[in-house]
């Protein structure tokens, strides 16, 4: 099993691989999901893998923690649900980065981005601007953002919060702190939320979180109000005008009112860039800003050459 698992790690053009008893193994190479024919595996054997590969990664997975994420050598995610969690058996889905190979060079070649967008972004980062980098699931919102914060003053200092460290960003001075799950005695756990502060103390000159899914938001926000310019978040989304709604739900859960958390986006966020992937591959689909007269989360659109 670990043969082919490690064929598929191997293929650059392999972005995911799908694990479940019941539907196989799946794998992405940039424009959607292809059965691996010929593979399977029984319930014992998935879960077998899951357990191993969550070890590796220095957590532990069980009835007690059924989901657990681990980052693995190599730029490597593993997401793993025991059954009965997922109930047609285990299910492990890893994310494998490739952004190590990503340049300007070869994204412009590929239509991922106009130039006149190219020019737009490095001047953003060069500027200190903050950054929101949106999209639907594999649709590069990471390697968007690592590639855009490489470009940074090589004299400043990023710190970046992840909840599994996977952004690889080519700059001489990034910490990363990681968020870590509770022992089995349930002690010990240490959240995004919680390390916002510890990463205040730390003399950042730009400050990163890789993703806001969570409570996290408001704590993130308010010390993106606090001085840490030039920074950026990445956050679920399926169109740039559907980003104001995504962000009240997060702000729901940090118990921000409306009024709160606009203005704290406000302060925070300066651009907002959208990606999707389709059957063309990944592009830049649209650039926005948050409308600073408006009482409420607004988005306007940048007209700028499009990819």
């Amino acid at each position: 099993m670990f043969a082919l698992l490690d064929t598929q790690i191997r293929n650059p053009l392999v972005t995911d691989i799908l694990i479940s008893s019941n539907a196989g193994m799946w794998v992405d190479q940039g424009s959607g999901l292809i059965l691996v024919p010929g593979w399977q595996a029984t319930e014992k054997e998935v879960r077998a893998l899951a357990v191993e590969l969550i070890d590796r990664g220095g957590r532990h997975l069980d009835i007690a923690h059924p989901c657990v994420d681990v980052r693995l050598e190599g730029g490597i995610r593993v997401h793993t649900v025991l059954a009965p969690v997922a109930a047609h058996g285990t299910a492990i889905s890893i994310r494998i980065s490739r952004h190590h190979d990503l340049t300007w060079k070869k994204l412009l070649e590929q239509g991922y981005l106009s130039l006149q967008q190219h020019e737009y972004l490095q001047a953003a980062v060069h500027s200190q601007k903050t950054l929101l980098i949106t999209g639907a699931a594999g649709a590069g919102k990471t390697s968007l953002l690592a590639l855009l914060l490489s470009d940074a003053d090589p004299h400043q200092r990023i710190l970046v919060l992840e909840d599994v460290a996977e952004l690889h960003i080519r700059h001489p001075h990034v910490i990363t702190l990681e968020a870590r799950q509770a022992n089995n005695e349930g002690v010990g756990g240490l959240t995004l939320e919680q390390l916002v502060p510890q990463a205040l103390r730390m003399r950042a000159d730009r400050l990163v979180l890789g993703e806001c899914r969570g409570s996290e938001i408001g704590a993130v926000l308010s010390a993106l109000n606090t001085g840490h310019t030039g920074g950026g978040m990445t956050l679920h989304a399926n169109s740039l005008s559907d980003v104001p709604t995504r962000l009240r739900a997060l702000g729901f859960l940090s118990g921000l009112s409306e009024p709160l958390l606009t203005t704290l986006v406000h302060g925070a966020v300066d651009l907002v860039v959208h990606v999707e992937r389709g059957e063309h591959g990944r592009r830049i689909a649209q650039m926005g800003t948050f409308a600073r007269n408006s009482h409420s989360l607004e988005i306007q659109p940048l007209r700028l050459g499009s990819s």
